[in-house]
Parts: structure tokens; sequence; C-alpha cells
């Protein structure tokens, strides 16, 4: 069966075992009542940029047996709905199994749903999450899915498939994404902020008006709408900000930034 090998360890994050596991234990928080969450929501940039918002929402939240990883397919490659259905993927921790089970499950569930590998064979938005998962737990499995359209009746669809499929399981979705790219600070804030505000109120649609009207790059804003749609059809209530700042907070170029934004959603 396909392992898929790491694309971008050595650049998002660091290809040494060991520098992984310290940066995790100094930035993953020591939390004693951990939440049950149904989706969080975490960006994908290099660790140096937004690690540690992601590690602090991963810090806060019980990791399931299986989680479903969503994020944008930034190269194109592939199809559309991209289910790996592979035995595994590698990184520098070892390596984290494909829950075969579920995915088979969740493409039978919508027939945009493909297995497909070659969509994930380049793209980073799923891998940089996979470490933190490895490190909380060893024996987590995975089931990742990139989306690479914004066709919303689609979307729509598959966030519906997804649902029924997850219905009266304990399983965690991550949606991967940054925020708005490559803008000046107080404008990207402000759409940040438009964008955040969205998730928070899992509103689903909301998010997409915002992003089309405003013209928010949010690169993996059709797997947060993904996310949304299926976890409010699963019950949930609630989303908290953890965490939000800009790239310009970490390399003081504040004339074009990126926006990181660290959610959970029970």
């Amino acid at each position: 069966m396909f392992v898929r090998e790491p694309a971008v360890a050595g650049t998002f994050y660091s290809s040494s075992p060991t520098a992984l596991r310290d940066f995790f234990a100094k930035q993953i928080p020591e939390v004693k009542q951990k939440v049950r969450a149904k989706a969080i929501v975490v960006p994908h940039a290099g660790y140096m940029f937004s690690g540690d918002t992601a590690a602090k929402v991963f810090g806060r939240v019980q990791i399931t047996d299986t989680v479903i990883l969503l994020g944008p397919n930034h190269s194109g490659e592939g199809v559309p709905f991209s289910v790996d259905k592979g035995s595994a993927w590698r990184t520098p921790l070892g390596e984290v199994k494909v829950d075969g089970v579920l995915a088979s499950q969740i493409i039978e569930s919508c027939p945009h749903f493909s297995a497909d590998n070659i969509s994930h064979r380049k793209e980073h938005s799923l891998e940089v999450e996979v470490p933190f998962l490895q490190y909380l737990k060893p024996d987590v499995k995975i089931v990742p899915i990139t989306i690479g359209t914004d066709l919303l009746r689609a979307a729509r669809a598959v966030a519906d498939g997804l649902a029924k499929v997850l219905k009266g399981k304990d399983i965690l979705i991550v949606a991967s994404t940054d925020l708005n790219h490559y803008e000046p600070q107080d404008i990207s804030e402000q759409k940040d902020k438009a964008a955040i505000d969205a998730v928070l109120a899992l509103d689903a649609e909301l998010l997409h008006e915002r992003v089309r009207d405003d013209h928010i790059s949010m690169c993996g804003y059709i797997p947060t709408y993904v996310m949304l749609r299926a976890v409010r059809q699963l019950g949930a209530t609630t989303a908290n900000l953890v965490d939000y700042h800009t790239s310009g907070e970490v390399s003081g170029d504040f004339t074009q930034v990126v926006g990181y934004a660290g959610i959970v959603i029970a």
C-alpha cells in the first residue's frame, strides 16, 4: 500500500525528531481538563510563523482515535475532493496509519469524493498538522482530505455526506487554513476578524459570504466551510478563539502579512 512521504520536513518544520519533540514540549500547553471538541481550526504555515498557534489549540483538545484532516490543495494537482486511502503517512516522528475503513465510508457518502494520492503528494496544509497529532497521541489514525475547488454546491454535498458518516462517532475534524494573505497589517486584521467572527458564529454560509464580498484570501475557507456545515449537523454549539496573530509579529514586516487563527469548536 501507498505510504505518503513527507514533502515539507526540513522547510516548514524540522526534519529532526529530537528538535520536533523539543518544540512540542515547549509550545504545547499542559492542560488538565481537555475539551472534547468536535473540530478545530489551525493554521498551516511554517512552525516558526504559526506553530505556536497550532500548538495552543492541539494542546487544549482530546485527540480522538481517528482524526479527519481537511485542508486546501495549493498545487491544483489531483481531484477536487481527494481522500487519501493509502496505508500511512510518514513524518520524522514515524508513520501514522490511515483509517482505511472510515476513508472508504467517506468516499461512499458522496459522489464528489474520490480516492486519490496525487493531491496529497506535495501538499503541506495537512502534513504540518500530523506531527502534532503524533506527539500527543502516537497511535492516532488519520483520514486526509484535500479540497481543490470553491464550488459551493459540491462543498455542501460533501459536508452533508461527511456529517452522515460521522454521526454517532467520536472523531475530531481538523480544518487547516491560514487567513488573509499579503496585505498590510491593518487591512488583514479587519478581514481576518470578519472571517473569524463567522467561524465563531458556526455559520458556514456567512463565512462564504464574507470571503466573497470582502475579498478575503483565506486559502482553506472551503475546508473550513465543509467542517462548519458538518459539525452543525453533529450538534456543535460553541466556538472559542484560542489565538490570533499575523506573520508580521514574527517577521517584523507589517506591509504584507498572513493571518493565523486557532479555534476550538465543541
